[in-house]
């Protein structure tokens, strides 16, 4: 167990008594964790398989896409099926105390199988691991593969992966995948950390603001200027910004070459009286 002063001052000594300062045990936390999902394991399993055989809405994995299948913690019988329906990759997100197809089966199946292993409730998985899982997705669905993601039962760890790569290669809002998925799988349910998780892996794609898709515009900034100071008015300097391209294709420093010289900036030669936008290239 793991105890950390946070307060400063005191004795540095740490026999477990620390006065005025705030004790933090995140190892008693995961250990409690770990202790009651391994107590609830096969009771919440047989739970989801009497619901799957009673309930039709209650499915045992559900497609979010064509190449992308969310669902619960396969069985063995469930392996060549699941080649039946054209998965070629499985992402398992359970702890190997509640994984039931060893990895063995599934390359005998010709499926690849990528194991991330993550505590379940409160757990997310680490942004490395997301990273891998989402580019995994990504690279079967390219090769016109299906990936399988799972957990336990199909509604946190797993779905927190799902709406990764849903943000990084559907290029959805967080908000908008959550919805999308739930409309395909009505019980996912993300804990706190999961959606945190998804969330910052969000915030941390490259931004791409200063990109055009559709390739029609080329960003001017102050950088772009330096070394052509004048005596330019505020109103000039405010209207740097994205420029039209005209139709014909011209390599970039011609564009920018035309576009310094209509500026005409001289030190001697006061204001430019005509502004940025205006400059077109030749």
């Amino acid at each position: 167990m793991k105890i950390e002063e946070l307060e400063d001052g005191g004795s540095d000594e740490r026999d477990g008594s620390v006065y005025g300062g705030q004790i933090v045990s995140v190892d008693a936390k995961r250990a409690l964790v770990l202790a009651g999902a391994r107590i609830l394991f096969y009771p919440t399993l047989l739970y989801n398989v009497f619901r799957n055989k009673i309930q039709a809405e209650f499915r045992w994995w559900d497609e979010v896409d064509q190449f992308l299948l969310l669902g619960a913690v396969p069985f063995p019988k469930d392996v060549p099926r699941l080649k039946q329906l054209g998965v070629g990759g499985v992402i398992t997100l359970n702890e190997p105390y509640e994984t039931l197809v060893p990895t063995s089966l599934y390359h005998a199946h010709g499926i690849d199988h990528l194991v991330i292993p993550t505590r379940d409730y409160l757990f997310a998985p680490s942004f490395v691991d997301i990273t891998r899982a989402v580019d995994f997705i990504h690279k079967n669905a390219s090769c016109g593969k299906t990936t399988y993601v799972h957990c336990k039962a199909g509604r946190g760890r797993s779905t927190t992966i799902v709406l990764c790569y849903l943000v990084e290669y559907k290029h959805m809002t967080p908000a908008a995948a959550l919805e999308y998925v739930r409309s395909r799988r009505p019980r996912v349910l993300l804990a706190p950390s999961q959606w945190k998780a998804v969330q910052e892996f969000n915030k941390s794609r490259p931004s791409t603001t200063a990109w055009s898709p559709s390739g029609d515009t080329v960003l001017i900034t102050k950088a772009d200027l330096e070394g052509y100071h004048g005596t330019y008015d505020d109103g000039a300097r405010k209207e740097l910004a994205i420029v039209p391209r005209v139709a014909r294709a011209r390599p970039m420093i011609a564009r920018l070459s035309c576009l310094f010289a209509s500026l005409k900036v001289s030190g001697g030669f006061g204001p430019v009286t005509r502004q940025l936008p205006e400059a077109r290239a030749c």
